[in-house]
């Protein structure tokens, strides 16, 4: 198996961040691949695919390039460069490590990708400046429009797993935060299940990148910065949020009835705000008047305080739904 050996101080100066690339990057990893993992996915591809192919079948050599770059078992190294992790890096600024790769670094990312050698087609010296463009495409058109709501579902994720970790430590949060990661005691995590070396990471800076669509790789800049990518909680992710019934809408209206809903499984102040895209103010005025009609009650986990629907919440939501 792959895993990376990992002290105390990395561990404890690791931190989650937002990325743009890496959200465009398993967006253009989703197209490649065609299929979806949730309903809100597929209506994406559903809107996206034929644009995107379109442009595909217009440019062989950028065709040719997708299918080395997304290999087998590897994503190529330049397409997913490490943030800085000093706060949250424009798009146009991490694309830019992307486009002055060098063209012997990319040749040789995309035979790693490739599990041998390129294409004759691919011996060239644009390939960094066509992937940047590609995924300026993808950007563009596919994910940009969505981004307001995609960095609140991000932002959400990044809420649960920190609480997850101030609850039951870094082992908890990192158990299921994608397939084949795990942490195996004694400073190891598991980051696949293949066998490779391991990665001493001691004295570098680890971090953790959710995406909205449910793809995740790992990437390094040796001996600095290491990072985990990786797809957010279905239940953040799965393709917008739950809808409100008309009649729970005229009933408490319909601010109020979103915040309801989506208490189905526990969530901070912070999760809602970043859910609905309702103000803090607002969000915290609807839980008082739920939590004053027992519909909601709060509990504190760690520093943070969480809501959940009451018995009479949950006989509400249920009642409409047999409606």
């Amino acid at each position: 198996m792959g895993w990376w050996q990992i002290n105390a101080d990395t561990l404890a100066g690791s931190r989650f961040v937002v990325s743009a690339l890496a959200e465009t990057t398993a967006g253009l990893l989703t197209l490649a691949t065609g299929t979806a993992a949730h309903p809100g996915e597929r209506a994406w591809l559903d809107a996206h695919l034929p644009a995107y192919r379109h442009r595909l079948s217009a440019d062989p050599i950028d065709a040719l390039l997708v299918r080395a770059a997304f290999g087998h078992r590897w994503i190529a190294d330049f397409l997913t460069p490490v943030p800085t992790g000093e706060g949250e890096t424009a798009f146009e600024d991490e694309l830019r490590r992307v486009r002055e790769t060098p063209a012997e670094t990319v040749r040789a990312d995309l035979a790693v990708a490739l599990g041998g050698p390129l294409p004759a087609a691919l011996e060239r010296a644009d390939l960094a400046g066509r992937s940047a463009g590609l995924l300026a495409w993808v950007w563009r058109e596919t994910v940009s429009p969505y981004w307001p709501r995609r960095r609140r579902i991000i932002e959400a994720d990044i809420v649960a797993r920190s609480e997850q970790v101030s609850q039951g430590g870094w082992s908890a949060a990192l158990d299921d935060m994608r397939p084949g990661m795990r942490w195996l005691g004694e400073g190891r995590l598991q980051i696949n299940t293949y066998d490779h070396p391991s990665r001493d990471l001691s004295g570098a800076r680890l971090l953790f990148v959710p995406v909205t669509p449910d793809r995740g790789w790992v990437g390094w800049q040796p001996p600095h910065r290491y990072a985990v990518v990786y797809p957010c909680r279905g239940s953040l992710a799965g393709g917008g949020p739950p809808p409100v019934p008309d009649a729970l809408g005229r009933l408490l209206g319909r601010a109020r009835a979103e915040v309801l809903v989506l208490l189905g499984s526990p969530k901070s102040t912070t999760q809602l705000v970043a859910l609905t895209g309702q103000g803090l103010g607002s969000v915290g005025r609807h839980l008082k008047v739920l939590l004053d009609a027992r519909l909601v009650r709060r509990r504190r986990a760690g520093r943070s305080v969480l809501y959940s629907r009451t018995t009479i919440g949950e006989a509400l939501i249920e009642g409409q739904r047999d409606d």
